[in-house]
């Protein structure tokens, strides 16, 4: 049954059922019904081991497919900041039905430990969202592009990123975020070397990564969630790094 409605919300592209928000267009739920900023360091910081991994001096590059609430953003952007590093940290995502500001500033409400992230991140929030929208906080920089992912991605440079969040809706009722030729855009853009982690371990998917040029590892998944997946991009990583996630 659904709950009632937050003051405020403009509910085009989601709702509220047991206190967690849902897709309207897909039916799909935007994160855990258990916890979801622990799922998303679990999945996605863990999963590519970032806290390990941050240089010193230099930039991290990570690619999001999904932006969604914004949540993984936030708890990388926590991370980040409470790991001190003298680096700069691009987050680069694309988003094709992104929430409305009243919508974003209603769901990342519900996690007052990200607050201090969340306020600046609803306060810089675009009120029509759409095309390429980009934003920076300090020594971090985020790019959102409000458009189909094909599209997006065609446009990003390769070995641009050195990590990858894939975190779309269910392959089920979102299939084309995790389309075969969609995932071999993923595969030119990663660095060699570069890494990337999923909730979802559905045969579909792997199969697509794997045929992309993925070596892919499952592990232990968050909560209820028996398996998840990470994968990696044969090479070494270069020693330098491209300015940004875009042309």
């Amino acid at each position: 049954m659904e709950t009632e409605r937050a003051p405020g919300m403009t509910h085009r592209e989601l709702h509220w059922k047991d206190g967690v928000p849902v897709s309207r267009r897909f039916g799909d739920v935007y994160f855990s019904r258990g916890d979801g900023l622990e799922e998303a360091r679990h999945v996605f910081l863990n999963g590519n081991q970032l806290t390990a991994r941050w240089p010193s001096g230099a930039a991290l590059r990570i690619g999001e497919l999904g932006f969604g609430s914004g949540l993984n953003f936030l708890a990388t952007w926590q991370a980040w900041r409470q790991q001190e590093r003298p680096g700069k940290l691009c987050f680069a995502s694309v988003e094709r039905y992104p929430l409305a500001r009243p919508d974003l500033q209603a769901v990342v409400a519900l996690w007052p430990e990200l607050a201090p992230e969340a306020q600046q991140l609803v306060a810089a929030y675009p009120e029509t969202p759409q095309g390429r929208w980009q934003h920076c906080w300090g020594n971090v920089e985020l790019q959102v592009d409000f458009q189909e992912a094909a599209e997006a991605l065609a446009c990003w440079p390769a070995g641009a990123i050195e990590a990858w969040f894939l975190d779309g809706f269910s392959p089920k009722v979102n299939p084309d975020l995790w389309a075969p030729e969609l995932l071999k855009e993923v595969f030119r853009i990663t660095q060699p070397g570069g890494t990337g982690a999923t909730y979802t371990v559905a045969g579909a998917v792997r199969r697509a990564l794997q045929a992309a040029g993925f070596r892919l590892e499952k592990r232990p998944g968050f909560g209820k969630k028996r398996e998840m997946l990470t994968f990696q991009k044969p090479g070494s990583a270069a020693k330098t790094h491209p300015e940004d996630a875009s042309d």
